[in-house]
């Protein structure tokens, strides 16, 4: 990794890759997600909790059941009508970094110069010949916002949950022949009967943060394992 931090001057020519497929990182089964984009991820993935290496709990957006397998990659690219963020972001990521005259810090846009989206010669310019953002470089701007506030919010959003004993361990199986299941291990969930009886200043607060409507689109994603299996199956059938 060779992270930078992104101007317009050593920066003028570089270009991106911005399409999708498992050599441009694509290949993954899950990909974070986050709080800020529980709305649009809901209706084309399913949400499920996990544990990171810390223990600390984090959203995943499921998109195959094999290693390293996207069921929504094809030969047109990423096949959905929502890419989140996380994938979207490409080589860029916000780090906090003080300007030349000090301050508090502030967010700032690095480019990892290694990643295989990174080109001289292919791809998407991110500045216009006067030294403005492009629109791709506005659009990945805002998958960073995403990305930046829906941390922010995450580890509250989820401390919240557990205090209401909302978050419990589920078990997926997923069979698609005699020969063929997977079990979906150490994951977890929101119980919906759980959060239906939450009531009085526990409900409001959950209301008035925006974490019910989260909640609500965490469940309601889990519908979606039925579009996934079907996915699985049109790929088997395909091989």
């Amino acid at each position: 990794m060779n992270r930078v931090l992104l101007n317009n001057v050593d920066h003028a020519d570089l270009r991106v890759i911005a399409g999708h497929g498992v050599a441009l990182g694509d290949g993954v089964n899950q990909t974070l997600v986050l709080p800020t984009e529980f709305d649009a991820v809901q209706r084309e993935y399913p949400i499920l909790i996990r544990k990171d290496a810390a223990g600390a709990y984090q959203a995943v957006a499921l998109l195959g059941l094999d290693r390293d397998e996207n069921l929504f990659l094809d030969e047109t690219g990423w096949n959905a009508r929502y890419v989140p963020a996380v994938q979207r972001r490409g080589p860029f990521s916000i780090a906090l970094q003080r300007d030349d005259r000090g301050g508090e810090p502030r967010p700032m846009i690095h480019v990892d110069l290694d990643h295989p989206r990174v080109s001289r010669d292919a791809g998407e310019r991110l500045f216009l010949p006067a030294g403005g953002a492009t629109p791709y470089l506005q659009s990945v701007n805002r998958a960073l916002g995403v990305i930046h506030e829906g941390l922010e919010v995450a580890g509250p959003m989820f401390a919240a949950f557990e205090d209401l004993g909302l978050i419990e361990p589920i078990d997926i199986e997923i069979k698609l022949d005699d020969q063929t299941s997977y079990d979906l291990p150490d994951v977890f969930s929101l119980a919906p009967d759980r959060l239906a009886a939450v009531s009085g200043a526990d409900l409001e607060r959950l209301h008035q943060s925006g974490l019910l409507r989260a909640a609500w689109a965490l469940i309601a994603s889990m519908g979606n394992i039925e579009d996934l299996i079907a996915r699985k199956n049109r790929r088997r059938a395909l091989a």
